[in-house]
């Protein structure tokens, strides 16, 4: 095909005959019309003022030849004129060199050595010849299919070339990569190691090492003074006065040897001492000026004289050619325009920033001169003049601006004396008396008797009744004022501004401070109507801010009156379940407690049948609230949700922890009425009569379970209730029964085996696991168990199997991974646990576990690379950062430490591990009242998962022990070995 680098031939075009009819002219061009004639046929030719056809030439029917005119080509250059191009590279300036690179490029090379037999020829075969339209098309066709064949293996191309950067990086990493462990190392390195490192050698040879340095002999005075009595001028000096260096420079005469004062009187010689005197005395000089008499001796600091000096250097930003041009431009600005204040107030401040305060202030006073009526700039000069002067300019400012607010502050806070302020403020409150920024000044300087009398003053004026509405102020009005004189004013504030939500909002926490709660709805339902009416637009969450001040500030009626009447404005109804959640949600994380409760009551009473809601409000009254709002919340949720289970099983353990069994046993029963045969409240009676030594109502209950609703479930907890008790016997009856029904519960079997273990029956033991495992291949607890049976037993060798076969069946198991490494670690084989840990991190790159084992698996010195690395892994991981906590706690820093535990619990809640450690943390190190509040946030917590936490609570002899008291052992049981 034609490619698309193909030259377009010059257009030809052909003139017709000169004798011929014809239309001659461009190709292309409309055709020249002929005279109109009465010969002429009235219907005109279809093809007349159409475009004429592709490749036509016209006259090519009748012998007619093309040519090519001087417009088709251009000028005629000589081959040594220049190109157009000014900046055309070497070999391509001159027109020559383009018509030859031209030339080139039309010769095709049909050579054989550029003919390959898959691509054929390097080049264009048919670059010659003329690109036309349908050339254009087939090149248009294949690079849309070269596109679309190039996006569908656009996605595998680039993985695969992903994948090659990473495996070129990790096979050739860069320098800085490699030594990346050890410049984090050089953070360790101590002050003390760090200066003992020996200084590299000086490579130099001797004659750079010690360069021979230009000896100068200073020149006495004598020769001076010879020279200049006798006028002469010398390039040498003489050797017999000792001095054989040759000197440029002297033929000319000494500088300043004719100054007057230089010679001594009556003489023509240069007196060297009187020199040496006058610099003495102008360096005494500057020093007296930065000196400090003590105990009346004159003291020179050194570092005071150099800051000194620093201070005399102007400290602006620009350079001084920029200052001038600014001086010259500022000045022009005010000689066009000299009315203009910010002219004569920013060239002030250019002479300030400068250095020359004095011409600042002469510029800017003559700047208040110019501008007698601007605010500005006689807030300006009050700020440039010194303390007694400024005052003095306010006073001449008041005089031309009786009414500038800023100019009345700005003289009283140039006063020290509180008299002389509040003298300010009441000569500006009689010329300015509707500023309430004047009012709210003053008042701040009264006594409350004082200040009531002008509050009274300031709420009669109708523009400053909004006074009583600031925040700050309002304590202020209803303290100082009886509840009849504050309920008149904030009435009066009301007709004044009635839009101002503020004022509503301030009366009804007037009326929930007198007694007055049921006016305190109607107060805000008022509020809401009147500002419709005024036509100001009810912003929601404003009014959401106004109710967490009012919680904050102990108005709870009020703050709850107005969640109640702005929760649904402006919110879809679809929506509305969901905001109010987050409502109440930020309202609880602002400290808004008051008002995240209402907003679940209302939200309740809009949604009584959705369980979500009733849980959120329940879980927020366990958290923040008492035992009897939770119990009474609970009470009326099960009354709308009576298939709930959880609201049933909340109010019975709120009961139980009150120690009110027999409560707990009739919402169990009620509960059971509800939702007959369900497992989780069978399982909670049971709990409750074991919990409280009633064993045989226990046992009553699960068998009564057993055949009314049997699952798994149920039967292992048969199984355990038998086996704490020490019932072994029965235990093993009904774990083989249960095994009946249940064979694919892995929990069965290996309750089994740790029956079969505690009797020290181990060949039985290591049955039930094999025939457990066989059932429940993927039950990863099942593996550690048989395993962990092998090494009891010393059969190392047969465990080490066991943990291969169980990583071959359960692929990507980190638990599987970290027994292997830890089997090996125990069995004193450091090197096959670290093989076994590199390629555990391999295989499960993101299991924070495994991260945590291998810090410690580290030398202490590779301990911090390596958490750095498992933090980039594994970021939130709860094991990685307890691994990090431990690792400040071996390094003996503490605050870190407590950090780090703190994240850690606060990410994962239900770690049992993180906070036995953080317990016995703090045993060590924290004082009894952080102890105790470990305590008690774990017991709030109930934690259940944690390896170390797991081995103590489902121990059979602790099975009655409360949180706190497993807490205490589990950390009891922590030694610091890491």
């Amino acid at each position: 095909m034609a490619s698309a680098s193909a030259k377009q031939a010059p257009k030809i075009t052909s003139k017709a005959s000169a004798g011929g009819t014809g239309a001659a002219g461009v190709t292309g061009g409309p055709p020249i019309m002929p005279l109109a004639s009465p010969l002429m046929g009235k219907k005109k030719k279809p093809f007349l003022g159409m475009p004429a056809p592709l490749g036509y030439v016209p006259g090519l029917g009748r012998g007619a030849t093309g040519f090519t005119t001087r417009s088709d080509i251009g000028p005629a250059r000589d081959a040594n004129d220049p190109v157009d191009d000014r900046h055309a590279p070497p070999g391509k300036r001159t027109v020559g060199d383009q018509m030859k690179k031209n030339q080139d490029d039309d010769d095709e090379d049909l050579n054989d050595t550029n003919y390959d037999e898959f691509n054929g020829y390097a080049g264009s075969l048919f670059s010659s010849g003329p690109y036309e339209k349908d050339d254009e098309e087939a090149d248009a066709i294949y690079a849309a299919l070269d596109k679309r064949m190039d996006e569908r293996r656009k996605e595998r191309r680039e993985l695969r070339e992903k994948e090659e950067i990473e495996k070129y990086r990790m096979e050739r990493p860069k320098i800085q990569q490699q030594f990346s462990d050890l410049k984090r190392k050089l953070a360790e390195v101590s002050e003390e190691e760090w200066l003992s490192i020996p200084e590299v050698g000086d490579a130099r040879n001797k004659r750079q090492r010690n360069p021979r340095y230009e000896k100068l002999t200073p020149v006495p005075d004598s020769f001076f003074s010879k020279h200049l009595q006798t006028g002469e001028n010398h390039t040498t000096v003489d050797p017999l006065q000792g001095v054989s260096t040759h000197l440029g420079g002297l033929n000319t005469p000494y500088p300043g040897s004719m100054t007057p004062g230089l010679m001594t009187p009556g003489t023509g010689e240069l007196d060297m001492r009187k020199i040496g005197q006058a610099r003495n005395t102008l360096m005494d000089m500057r020093l007296s000026q930065v000196s400090d008499s003590v105990s009346g001796q004159t003291v020179v600091d050194p570092k005071g004289y150099l800051t000194d000096l620093n201070s005399m250097i102007p400290t602006h930003g620009g350079d001084i050619s920029d200052i001038k041009k600014a001086r010259l431009l500022l000045k022009s600005v005010r000689e066009t325009n000299p009315h203009h204040p910010p002219a004569w107030i920013a060239s002030a401040r250019l002479e300030e920033v400068t250095g020359k305060l004095q011409v600042a202030r002469n510029l800017i006073m003559k700047g208040t001169e110019m501008c007698p009526k601007s605010e500005d700039v006689w807030l300006e000069a009050a700020r440039l003049q010194p303390g007694d002067t400024a005052k003095a300019v306010v006073a001449q400012a008041v005089r031309h601006l009786p009414q500038s607010v800023r100019i009345y502050i700005r003289a009283a806070e140039l006063e020290t004396d509180v008299r002389a302020k509040k003298r300010v403020l009441r000569k500006a409150l009689e010329n300015v008396s509707k500023s309430v920024r004047l009012w709210k000044t003053a008042v701040e300087l009264e006594e409350p008797e004082d200040a009531r009398i002008m509050l009274s003053r300031a709420v009669e004026m109708p523009h400053t009744a909004m006074l009583q509405n600031e925040p700050l102020h309002q304590p202020l009005c209803l303290t100082i004022s009886t509840y009849e004189n504050a309920r008149r004013v904030l009435n009066k504030a009301r007709e004044n501004i009635p839009t101002d939500r503020h004022i509503w909002i301030t009366a009804a926490k007037l009326e929930e401070a007198n007694g007055n709660t049921q006016m305190v709805d109607k107060i805000i339902d008022r509020a809401i109507t009147s500002l419709h009416a005024n036509g100001v637009e009810i912003n929601r969450e404003q009014w959401i801010q106004d109710a967490e001040e009012c919680d904050k500030a102990g108005s709870v009626a009020t703050c709850q009156a107005v969640i109640r009447a702005v929760i649904g404005i402006g919110i879809e109804e679809e929506d509305r379940k969901h905001t109010w959640m987050e409502d109440a949600e930020s309202c609880v994380a602002h400290g808004a407690l008051e008002c995240a409760r209402a907003i679940y009551a209302h939200a309740l009473q809009v949604f009584p049948s959705k369980k979500s809601v009733w849980l959120r409000a329940a879980y927020f009254e366990k958290n923040h609230g008492t035992r009897e709002s939770l119990e009474a919340l609970l009470q009326r949720a099960v009354a709308h949700c009576p298939k709930a289970e959880v609201l049933w099983l909340m109010g019975a353990k709120s009961k139980w922890l009150a120690e009110d069994v027999p409560a707990a046993r009739s919402i169990l029963a009620l509960a059971f009425q509800a939702n007959p045969n369900s497992e989780e409240i069978w399982l909670a009676a049971v709990k409750l009569e074991s919990e409280n030594n009633e064993y045989e109502r226990a046992r009553r209950l699960l068998a009564k379970a057993r055949s009314s609703a049997p699952t798994a479930r149920v039967f292992m907890k048969s199984v355990k209730l038998e086996w704490v008790l020490g019932n072994i016997e029965a235990a093993q009856e009904l774990c083989t029964e249960a095994l009946k029904h249940y064979e694919d519960f892995p929990k069965l079997w290996m309750m089994r085996g740790q029956i079969e273990e505690q009797c020290e029956n181990m060949d039985k033991a290591r049955e039930a696991y094999n025939q457990g495992l066989k059932k429940c291949p993927h039950s990863v607890a099942l593996w550690l168990l048989l395993s962990h049976l092998e090494e009891r037993v010393g059969q190392l060798t047969r465990a080490r199997a066991i943990l291969e076969k169980a990583r071959l069946k359960n692929p990507q198991s980190p638990e599987l991974w970290l027994e292997s490494v830890r089997l090996e670690f125990r069995a004193g084989l450091k090197n096959i646990a670290n093989t076994l840990m590199a390629k555990a991190l391999q295989e499960c790159p993101n299991s924070g576990i495994l991260w945590a084992e291998a810090v410690f698996l580290e030398a202490r010195p590779q301990r911090k690379t390596k958490s750095v690395d498992a933090l980039k892994k594994c970021e939130h991981d709860p094991h990685v950062l307890l691994a990090v906590a431990k690792l400040f706690w071996s390094e003996r820093k503490i605050t870190k430490a407590r950090e780090w535990f703190l994240r850690t619990v606060k990410i994962e809640p239900d770690l049992g591990d993180a906070w036995a450690l953080f317990y016995k943390f703090e045993l060590q190190h924290g004082t009894e009242e952080q102890q105790e509040e470990v305590r008690k946030r774990c017991e709030n917590a109930e934690p259940r998962h944690g390896e170390l936490w797991c081995a103590e609570s489902k121990h059979v002899l602790n099975w009655q022990k409360k949180t706190g008291e497993i807490l205490a052992l589990v950390a009891s049981k922590i030694k610091n070995t890491f």
